[in-house]
């Protein structure tokens, strides 16, 4: 819902006619079918069937945080990374290789956006999940919706009745 009206933005605003997209960690490729792009580059570790689309696409079996991407694809109007962007910043290295690639990829006035979770909404609501479940002597180690499992790693202090 309010995730695909941010993606289905995005891409109303930052994508052009016939544009060549790289799509880090692709999944729902639909989403291009009405952006009118002239080529699409998925790239994923997993493995993708073709589907019958308006434009040409092609997709690789990479990971965009750990593999070299300079010798596959270039100059790309577009580079985004609509869902697992989160996966990029699990380590200083895995990010600085993704912002190497993005760089890489994009020709001179292109565009990369991507989609990640807020950390304050997380927080946040982590917070209201500890403060109902403090009247229960339990402190909550995740945070759930229909869309979603965050677990947290918690480790309980016991503090002595006295002193």
């Amino acid at each position: 819902r309010l995730f695909e009206f941010a993606k289905t933005a995005l891409i109303k605003i930052f994508v052009s006619p016939y544009a060549t997209v790289c799509d880090l960690y692709c999944g729902d490729i639909d989403k291009w079918d009405e952006a009118q792009i002239g080529h699409y580059i998925g790239i994923d570790r997993e493995t993708w069937e073709s589907q019958r689309k308006p434009y040409t696409a092609h997709f690789c079996e990479l990971d965009p945080c750990v593999e070299n991407l300079e010798s596959f694809v270039q100059d790309k109007d577009i580079v985004c990374c609509l869902q697992h962007l989160q996966l990029c910043f699990e380590t200083e290295d895995r990010a600085r290789r993704l912002l190497r690639n993005v760089s890489s990829l994009l020709k001179p006035g292109g565009y990369f956006f991507g989609i990640t979770t807020d950390s304050s909404t997380i927080w946040t609501k982590y917070q209201k999940n500890v403060e109902a479940s403090h009247n229960k002597n339990t402190v909550p180690n995740c945070i759930r919706s229909e869309n979603y499992v965050i677990t947290f790693e918690v480790e309980e202090e016991k503090f002595p009745l006295f002193g």
